[in-house]
């Protein structure tokens, strides 16, 4: 049992002298000599006595740090091996996830965007757009974390929004805290977590820093029919289980006196900010990341939304929102794919009208979908070295009222085709560069398409 101790403190070590190589090869090593030492814990734990198996499971909990420790590596190598997108710790991404990485104390990271965006005069159906170009420094955000010991661990996110939140004629922005939570690491496979947490629906709304992600703005199926960013106060469980990673969280519930119908459920997050703790929900995700490369899963919301409110002339009502979505990401070599389906409810939504007397197209909506593909390939992949190339398209199909209650008409301009065909560059894995053309189209002909230029960085 000594030796087997002796043996995980040696890979530690090995680990915190590995950033001085930064190879892949050495990465690779470091992950067999893991698993060799995983197989033979499971052939002790068989014939162990009562003693014997705690000492084993301290042993585990030391592994699961050091794995950790190789995952952070990956994220953080400036190698093909290692594309944009690629994972940090339990969903994370390489910056937001840097806690788990370090050994004791304080930990910060970041990222930041700047984007222009430059309208087409004209809207599909000929008539002015009348929208005015913009430029605008979108987000400052910065990650501090705190690692207490081996157990447990304080991570947070503080994000600037669009340059200042002074007063004057120019458009406000906002200081807000987009997670703020504590971890308890048990083991991989199960660990805990309270606080201001991201939910684990789609891909953005965990994964939103720019050099992640494909195109200068996120994907409007992940803002428009999934809130992104959206986190909410809440306690649950997480951890990668074989070939599986899930989280699984309580927390406080949307608050229907928000929802509308072109943006269903953006309005009603409440971001942990005083929030009515009338209605809870429940939130998880279950992805099969069994195959390297591969991502397979789905995530899922259900939870009532009045927060205690009375319709006008109907009383009580629940307002149950329902969300659920099927994902799934390809990496392999210089080839990204990425697919997403959502489809989300919200119930009694005549009874939520009637809070603000909505008439018209303005309903909130019983049912709403979207969906997208995006593809890209690195055409710098085959010379090797940190740069990256990536021409990519995207196609999108949303409709934020896909259903409405009886005596409400659904607005047509809802229902929305969009196109985005662009190209990123990387000079470094940390720094990106994007510049894109998106093409839009719905069924009330007022689509105004744009050209978007992004600078984006993550640290």
């Amino acid at each position: 049992m000594r030796r087997f101790l002796s043996f995980v403190l040696l890979l530690l070590a090995l680990v915190v002298a590995a950033p001085a190589q930064e190879t892949s090869e050495r990465i690779r090593e470091l992950e067999k000599k893991v698993e060799e030492l995983q197989h033979r814990l499971d052939r002790l734990a068989s014939t162990a006595d009562e003693t014997t198996r705690t000492q084993i499971e301290e042993l585990r909990r030391q592994i699961d740090v050091l794995t950790r420790e190789i995952e952070n590596l990956k994220s953080a190598a400036p190698e093909k091996a290692a594309p944009a997108g690629a994972r940090g710790a339990f969903g994370l991404g390489p910056a937001a996830s840097r806690i788990y990485g370090v050994t004791r104390g304080v930990s910060i990271g970041g990222y930041g965007e700047a984007i222009y965006q430059n309208f087409d005069r004209r809207r599909e159906d000929g008539a002015p757009s009348d929208r005015t170009d913009s430029i605008d420094l979108a987000r400052a955000v910065f990650y501090f974390g705190y690692k207490f010991d081996d157990r447990f661990l304080f991570n947070s996110e503080i994000e600037y929004e669009h340059a200042t939140t002074g007063e004057g004629a120019e458009e406000k922005g906002e200081v807000s805290v987009e997670f703020a939570y504590l971890d308890y690491l048990i083991r991989r496979g199960i660990n805990l977590r309270a606080g201001l947490v991201l939910l684990p629906l789609g891909f953005v709304n965990e994964l939103h820093e720019p050099p992640v992600f494909l195109g200068a703005r996120r994907p409007e199926v992940e803002d428009r029919i999934l809130p992104t960013t959206w986190r909410e106060l809440g306690v649950g469980v997480f951890g990668d289980a074989g070939p599986f990673a899930y989280r699984a969280y309580l927390v406080d519930g949307l608050d229907a006196a928000g929802f509308s119908g072109s943006d269903p459920l953006h309005e009603g997050r409440q971001g942990g900010s005083n929030a009515r703790a009338e209605d809870f929900a429940v939130t998880g995700r279950l992805d099969f990341v069994g195959v390297p490369g591969l991502l397979v899963g789905a995530s899922g919301y259900t939870g009532d939304s009045a927060q205690g409110r009375r319709s006008p002339g109907h009383g009580r009502f629940d307002a149950r929102v329902s969300l659920l979505d099927a994902h799934a990401e390809w990496r392999w070599r210089g080839l990204q794919i990425r697919a997403l389906a959502v489809r989300g409810s919200i119930g009694d939504a005549a009874e939520v009208n009637a809070l603000d007397g909505r008439s018209g197209t303005g309903s909130v909506p019983k049912r709403f979908i979207g969906s997208y593909v995006e593809a890209g390939y690195d055409v710098l992949f085959p010379r090797g070295g940190a740069a990256s190339l990536v021409p990519f398209a995207r196609w999108e199909r949303f409709d934020t009222q896909d259903a409405v209650p009886a005596g409400f008409a659904a607005d047509p301009a809802n229902d929305v085709r969009l196109w985005t065909f662009g190209l990123q560059y990387r000079p470094i894995p940390q720094i990106v560069v994007k510049l894109d053309y998106q093409d839009a189209r719905n069924r009330a002909r007022t689509g105004v398409d744009q050209w978007n230029l992004a600078l984006g960085w993550l640290f």
